[in-house]
């Protein structure tokens, strides 16, 4: 039986993870306001990053999991980017706490792709440490005052296993968005309550293949699951699609994705 981090090592994509100066070149020119804030719970202080839209009324909070290469530079310019499309993001480090010094993604040495540090440590993370983080993380969101309440949870590679996960133990969502992450375990899919969209690779057989069996336990649970497929993307396409060296499949994935999850977000 593989170990978490071998199934997390098929599933990310073989291909180095470069330098993202251009997202946070982004996030640095960015006009929305950011910040860091310090969520504690159960001895446990989770950094988060969280980015405002510029608007006059309160608006729904979408909290964001990182990928299994942690809080990277891509993952704050798709906070700052979701702010732009009008939601509060909240987006924790759950490697907080975890790294050298008991620091967080950050204080982990520079590794390329794969063979990064923080990857093992993702990959390594307790289940009820994340499910406890992530629980924290939206109890807080309800609390913003620029918050109307309503609360998204959306997650990328192992973010977006971890979201569907979320979600069997979560009631007060709205909905969660799965981007090519694994399903939950069968039996905790009864727990589910809110609808389920999922954003899959065409070029991604390893989470393809278990999507005929979630499609068959969704169904038989009485639960919304909407997948789709991207032909041409491989696994990753959210962040390959917006690298200056990205494939036209993984490009035309990620903006056909990326307006999709507007729409649904504006349900």
């Amino acid at each position: 039986m593989r170990t978490l981090l071998a199934w997390f090592l098929l599933l990310a994509s073989a291909s180095p993870v470069l330098a993202q100066d251009w997202a946070r070149e982004r996030v640095e020119k960015s006009p929305r306001h950011r910040e860091w804030v310090t969520l504690k719970h159960d001895g446990r202080a989770v950094e988060t990053f969280v980015v405002y839209p510029e608007s006059k009324d309160k608006t729904p909070v979408v909290l964001i999991i990182h990928e299994i290469f942690g809080m990277t530079d891509w993952v704050q310019d798709l906070a700052d980017q979701v702010a732009e499309a009008g939601y509060i993001a909240v987006a924790p480090d759950l490697l907080s706490g975890m790294g050298p010094n008991g620091g967080r993604s950050s204080a982990f040495p520079a590794g390329q792709g794969m063979s990064s540090p923080a990857v093992e440590a993702v990959s390594h993370l307790n289940p009820d440490q994340v499910t406890a983080d992530l629980n924290a993380v939206a109890d807080y969101a309800g609390k913003i005052p620029a918050s109307n309440g309503k609360l998204f949870v959306a997650g990328f590679c192992w973010g977006g296993g971890q979201s569907f996960r979320f979600a069997t133990h979560r009631t007060d969502l709205s909905a969660a968005f799965v981007f090519y992450g694994p399903p939950p375990a069968k039996e905790a899919i009864a727990g589910i309550t809110a609808p389920v969209y999922g954003f899959y690779a065409g070029n991604d057989a390893r989470i393809g293949a278990t999507l005929p069996d979630t499609r068959q336990q969704m169904k038989a649970a009485g639960k919304t699951f909407e997948p789709v497929i991207y032909d041409g993307a491989g696994h990753g396409f959210m962040r390959a699609g917006e690298a200056p060296d990205a494939t036209e499949g993984n490009r035309t994935a990620r903006n056909e994705a990326w307006a999709r999850w507007k729409k649904l977000l504006a349900k």
